[in-house]
C-alpha cells in the first residue's frame, strides 16, 4: 500500500505522521524543532526518525513522497521563507533538502494552509466552498479556502493573518514590526498578556507564583477553569483582538465557516465564546448570521499532518495543488 509522510514543521515540535489515501494517520510521532543545530543535521535527524516510523508499522506499505507544512513555507518555489520564529537561512530549499534525503517526490506549503486543506479533506470543512481557518500555536497561521481553491496568492505567501497589525504601536513582533495580531492572539501572546499585567493584580491571580520560564498557555487555561479572575480576562482580551480581526476578514472574503486549530484552540470555550462575542459585535450588519465559528474537532496533531498529506496525494495525482471542487 502507497503512504506518504505529513510533515508538520512549527516553531516548536515538529510532528510527522504516516498517512494512507483515506486519510488515516497509520503512525505519529514527534520531535522538538531545534534551529540551533543547523538546518541540514536537523533534517537529516527528521529522515531518520521517518524511517523509523516505517520499521514500526511493518511490511506492506510503500513511502511514496514527503510533504511537508511549514511557517511560510512556499508551494511554488519548494522553500521556507524567512520564518520569523525559525533561524535558519531566509530561503531555505526544504523541497531539495527533503528530497536529497529520501530521494522521493516532496511537497511544500504553509503550515496554516495544510490545516485548512487537512479541516477540508476530512474534518469540519467537508463540503464547505468558502472557509478560514486559523491555527493558534507559538504563532498564528490562517488558511483561506475560497470557492473550493485555496488562496495562495502571487507569490505563495496569502493568508499571513497572524502578521496583521491589530494594535498600532505594539508589541515587538520576531518579524521586526509592531503590534502584529499573533503577539496578542497566540500561546506566546497570551503568556506575554499575563506578564504584562499589574504586579500587583497578578499576584492575586493563581498566576502570580509562577515564573516567566514556567508560564504558559494551557496553564492560564487551567487557572481559568479554576475561574481565575485574571486569566479569564486574558482569555477575553484575546478574544477581543481576534474577534475584531476576523470580523474584517469576514468583509474581504465572505466565508461560511470559521475554523479555529492548534494547541491554544484546545482551550475550548473559554476562547471560543468571547470570539464569538466580539465578531458579532464587530461584524458588519449584512454579514450577521452567515458565518459560523467552530473549534476544529479532529485530534490537534492531525490537522496539518493530514492536510501536508493530501497536498501530496494531489500532486502524485497529477491533480492541481490549489484547486479542490
Amino acid at each position: 500500500m502507497d503512504i506518504v509522510a505529513g510533515i508538520d514543521l512549527g516553531g516548536t515540535d515538529t510532528k510527522f505522521g504516516l498517512v494512507n489515501k483515506k486519510g488515516d494517520l497509520l503512525a505519529y510521532h514527534s520531535i522538538p524543532t531545534d534551529p540551533n543545530i543547523g538546518y541540514q543535521p536537523f533534517f537529516e535527524l527528521l529522515g531518520r526518525e521517518i524511517e523509523q516510523l516505517m520499521l514500526s508499522i511493518g511490511d506492506g506499505y510503500h513511502l511514496a513522497g514527503v510533504s511537508v507544512g511549514a511557517p511560510s513555507g512556499n508551494q511554488k518555489n519548494g522553500t521556507i521563507d524567512s520564518a520569523s520564529n525559525l533561524k535558519w537561512p531566509e530561503k531555505l530549499p526544504i523541497a531539495d533538502i527533503l528530497n536529497s534525503i529520501f530521494g522521493l517526490p516532496v511537497s511544500v506549503s504553509n503550515d496554516a494552509n495544510a490545516a485548512a486543506l487537512g479541516e477540508m479533506y476530512y474534518g469540519l470543512g467537508k463540503g464547505v466552498k468558502d472557509l478560514i481557518c486559523i491555527t493558534l500555536g507559538t504563532g498564528l497561521g490562517c488558511g483561506i479556502i475560497s470557492n473550493g481553491s485555496l488562496i495562495t496568492g502571487s507569490n505563495g505567501h496569502a493568508g499571513e493573518m497572524g502578521h496583521v497589525i491589530a494594535v498600532e504601536n505594539g508589541r515587538q513582533c520576531t518579524c521586526g514590526r509592531l503590534g502584529c495580531l499573533e503577539t496578542y492572539v497566540s500561546a506566546t501572546g497570551m503568556v506575554r498578556s499575563v506578564l504584562e499585567t499589574d504586579p500587583d493584580i497578578l499576584q492575586r491571580s493563581l498566576l502570580g507564583n509562577l515564573n516567566r520560564k514556567s508560564l504558559t498557555s494551557k496553564k492560564i487555561t487551567s487557572a481559568a477553569m479554576e475561574g481565575d479572575e485574571l486569566a479569564l480576562e486574558v482569555f477575553d482580551a484575546t478574544a477581543k483582538v481576534l474577534g475584531k480581526t476576523l470580523a474584517n476578514s469576514v468583509a474581504l472574503l465572505n466565508p461560511n465557516l470559521i475554523i479555529l486549530t492548534g494547541g491554544l484552540a484546545r482551550a475550548g470555550k473559554y476562547l471560543l465564546e468571547p470570539t464569538k462575542r466580539y465578531v458579532n459585535h464587530y461584524l458588519l450588519d449584512m454579514y450577521k448570521g452567515s458565518v459560523e465559528i467552530k473549534t476544529s474537532e479532529m485530534n490537534n496533531k492531525k490537522t496539518a499532518i493530514l492536510g501536508a498529506a493530501a497536498f501530496m496525494w494531489l500532486k502524485l495525482e497529477n491533480v492541481s495543488q490549489t484547486t479542490f471542487q
